[in-house]
């Protein structure tokens, strides 16, 4: 830690810089002295390609995990979502915030009626894939950008709608009144959650912000984030994951979807929180045991 001020990384977007904000008055209330250090990312830089096709792990943290192996900042906030779960040798996931919405929602100027002609925007494959599973006459069009960069682009466009984060929407007051949740659609691993991402000698930064994390928020997006890896799906294959506790029960749901949507594996599992670290491996040969495996197979080809 910089003298006894902790330095705060964040992405230069409004939705990272509100969620940046939101640990350091977190931390403030530990008494602690924070300071944001904004830093621009490859992920905003590119806003054109599908984040997919970047072709690069972690394309919304790859500067500050830099910045961090640099000594430029001490911590790095993220949307946990877009973390990869093999993070570079030196950095660890030191703590999570207690997570928001998991769910995606559609948002709409006028609400569509679904089985007449509609354009649907979105630059995840995750979502691509399960609308079109849903809705298989329904075309899609490529979105990328911040939130607000989204809502606006949606606003001026013919588009009958866009998918979003839920919490990514709270976040900076644009959810509105015009849309719909999608309670059908299994959100990306960690989706809704704040992680915090540290350097592994830094052991007083590492216990700083294990004053601000959440347990049933860590347990969850830890399982969600095993079933990806498990599967090696990054941000290449259509996956989607949500752990929930329930008293001494974790409620579990996966799902592995085809490029196009016509192939959906989707399972439920439920296991005891005493039991949690076996959650995901079970939930991954489930799905490979149901074709899974051939699935992944042409997903890389």
């Amino acid at each position: 830690m910089s003298t006894n001020i902790l330095r705060i990384g964040t992405r230069e977007s409004e939705l990272a810089r509100q969620q940046a904000h939101e640990v350091k008055d977190f931390l403030e209330t530990k008494n602690f002295l924070t300071e944001l250090v904004p830093i621009k990312s490859d992920g905003d830089m590119d806003l054109t390609k599908p984040i997919y096709s970047l072709g690069i792990q972690g394309v919304f943290t790859k500067t500050l995990d830099i910045a961090l192996l640099e000594n430029r900042i001490d911590i790095a906030v993220h949307s946990l979502k877009d973390v990869p779960t093999q993070l570079p040798q030196g950095l660890i996931l030191g703590a999570v915030l207690k997570r928001g919405s998991a769910r995606d929602v559609l948002v709409y100027k006028e609400k569509p009626t679904m089985n007449a002609p509609t354009t649907i925007a979105t630059g995840s494959l995750r979502r691509k894939a399960q609308w079109l599973n849903h809705y298989p006459n329904h075309k899609i069009v490529n979105l990328r950008g911040n939130v607000n960069n989204r809502m606006d682009k949606l606003k001026n466009s013919d588009w009958q709608g866009a998918i979003f984060a839920e919490a990514g929407l709270k976040r900076v007051a644009l959810l509105g009144s015009q849309f719909q949740e999608l309670n059908w659609m299994i959100p990306a691993p960690a989706q809704g959650a704040i992680g915090i991402i540290c350097r592994t000698d830094q052991v007083r930064v590492l216990n700083t912000v294990k004053s601000i994390n959440d347990q049933a928020t860590g347990v969850c997006v830890k399982i969600e984030r095993e079933f990806l890896r498990l599967l090696e799906g990054g941000c290449t294959a259509p996956i989607g994951a949500f752990a929930q506790i329930d008293g001494d029960k974790i409620l579990f749901e996966g799902g592995l979807f085809s490029l196009d949507g016509k192939k959906a594996i989707t399972i439920q599992h439920q296991g005891r929180v005493s039991k949690a670290s076996l959650i995901a491996s079970k939930a991954v040969k489930e799905i490979l045991s149901k074709g899974g495996d051939r699935l992944m197979e042409t997903i890389r080809q």
